[in-house]
């Protein structure tokens, strides 16, 4: 049951001096120069689910047309699912990447880097902007694969990329400038939110928005038992768990009030939504959920140094 009373959000806002603005989290790409557009060549040296999604939204976004974008990989389904998705062509040799475009996306699975850029780095010159999402490894070890001075930057993306609504960070390397982190917050702003972070904090956006997916999934899941165990119907419950986060979550981003001040929102004295509380507090969901994001952050640590 609902506590929230119609307006009540609305008069909470203007009391603490907030004015409501239900579009400050949309595209992010608006400000970007249109003319970027016919300018900017992008490639994908892997063509999996992230680099399609990624590019899908480039595309979508206007920052890059169809015809300005290039992926590579061994894959033939990949390939033609990357052309299929996004209008852009495909290719199965990786130096066909560097040779058409000069901002390039490192989108192959950590255990392959090495070799993807030794295979590169010939054609690999000062004019190309290496952006890579390969989980776990780091910038150094990316900047001696290609030589000192290359420009590089690490993203952390998470997997909701593939629905627009990607919350993802990035760091800068030694050599890259202030026009290469402008362009990858606008490129990486078209398929949800970024944010410009010390590497060394990666780790900790690993396990927080990057596993954070698989966690939203779990409570979802647990909710809409709930519902099915109170007498709904499964498809019923699912939906009404996945929409009741996914509002909750909006309001948070778009009110910019504390969560603790959304959640006494809901709470009436003596209500239901107290008593549901009271069993997740008896549960441990608060601990369990910050053990799981500081155990995924050390494991990504752990990773990266292997």
């Amino acid at each position: 049951m609902t506590d929230i009373r119609p307006g009540l959000l609305t008069q909470t806002l203007h009391a603490r001096g907030v004015t409501p603005n239900f579009h400050l989290f949309q595209n992010g790409s608006t400000c970007y120069n249109p003319r970027m557009g016919s300018e900017l060549k992008v490639g994908f040296l892997g063509a999996g689910k992230m680099a399609t999604a990624l590019a899908r939204g480039f595309v979508r976004a206007g920052l890059v047309t169809a015809s300005a974008l290039i992926a590579s990989d061994p894959i033939e389904g990949s390939r033609s699912n990357f052309a299929k998705e996004t209008g852009a062509k495909p290719t199965a040799f990786n130096p066909d990447v560097l040779k058409f475009a000069g901002v390039i996306f490192l989108a192959v699975k950590p255990d392959q880097v090495n070799e993807v850029l030794a295979e590169v780095r010939p054609a690999f010159t000062e004019r190309h902007l290496l952006i890579s999402i390969a989980a776990g490894v780091p910038i150094s070890r990316i900047e001696a694969a290609l030589g000192g001075s290359a420009r590089v930057v690490r993203v952390m993306p998470n997997t909701p990329a593939l629905v627009g609504e990607s919350a993802s960070a990035f760091a800068l390397g030694q050599g890259a400038h202030a026009e290469d982190s402008a362009l990858v917050q606008k490129l990486l702003s078209s398929v949800g939110v970024a944010f410009q972070v010390k590497e060394s904090l990666l780790d900790a956006v690993t396990g927080l928005s990057g596993s954070g997916p698989a966690y939203g999934f779990v409570l979802i899941e647990a909710l809409s038992d709930g519902g099915v165990a109170a007498g709904l119907p499964r498809d019923v419950a699912t939906k009404l768990a996945a929409q009741t986060l996914l509002g909750s979550a909006k309001m948070v981003l778009e009110t910019g009030l504390h969560t603790g001040t959304l959640k006494d929102m809901v709470t009436s004295p003596g209500g239901t939504t107290i008593e549901g509380l009271q069993e997740l507090e008896k549960g441990g969901v608060r601990a369990a959920l910050i053990n799981a994001v500081r155990a995924a952050t050390e494991k990504s640590r752990k990773l990266g140094q292997s």
